[in-house]
């Protein structure tokens, strides 16, 4: 059987660590029920400040002392690297969540961004406990637990008319978000490829099946 990797924290930490992840649920809650405009604003606050968190335990000693006693238990060995001064997760979501809500439309990115915090964390916690079987990057159980999950959010997230089509285009972004979380590993951070793939997936695919785009979104709360 080939080994797979269980990453580079203790399992309980990535639990507490996915706990965390899960409450970025409230970005797409929040953003699907205010305007586009406010919430660009909020997102692009919080994004400063977490860059200006992030690059303060790089320049300063003593923060990052403070810092790494509150959060180190909870940082992959990557975001932990002095030299390479990689971004936390925490700030990736953020930038991430900013990057999409200027780019997709806002049932795209509803359904996107929720596909990231519950698939990635489906992955996580099934890959690092039941992974045995390697599937390129990862383990087989991880990326169809990311699957399953994000097919499952399809399902549940708003849509414009329920067409049968917009489950289907949906599904399609499920499966390209689990590929490419699965080989994100040491190339992207999956916080930024997976909503990305997903929204991008979606995106061209109504304009391919609803070439309308505009006229097909007008009905979701901007």
């Amino acid at each position: 059987m080939t080994q797979i990797d269980n990453g580079t924290i203790q399992y309980r930490d990535e639990l507490v660590r996915k706990l965390i992840h899960l409450f970025s649920l409230s970005i797409p809650i929040i953003y699907y029920f205010i305007p586009t405009s406010t919430s660009i604003i909020i997102l692009s606050a919080f994004t400063a400040f977490a860059f200006v968190v992030d690059g303060g335990r790089f320049v300063s000693k003593s923060f990052a002392k403070l810092f790494y006693g509150m959060f180190g238990f909870l940082l992959r060995k990557h975001e932990l690297d002095k030299d390479k001064k990689n971004l936390t997760g925490a700030t990736y979501v953020l930038l991430s969540a900013l990057i999409c809500a200027l780019i997709f439309p806002k049932v795209i990115f509803v359904t996107a961004f929720t596909i990231l915090i519950i698939s990635d964390t489906m992955a996580a916690l099934i890959g690092r406990k039941f992974g045995k079987r390697k599937f390129l990057s990862k383990s087989l159980e991880g990326t169809l637990s990311f699957f399953i999950s994000a097919s499952i959010v399809v399902l549940l997230t708003p849509k414009v008319g329920n067409y049968t089509m917009e489950f289907v285009i949906g599904f399609i972004a499920a499966f390209v978000s689990a590929i490419v979380e699965n080989i994100s590993s040491g190339y992207a951070d999956d916080n930024l490829s997976v909503p990305i793939s997903a929204g991008l997936t979606m995106w061209i695919l109504y304009y391919i099946f609803f070439p309308n785009l505009q006229l097909v979104l007008q009905n979701v709360p901007r």
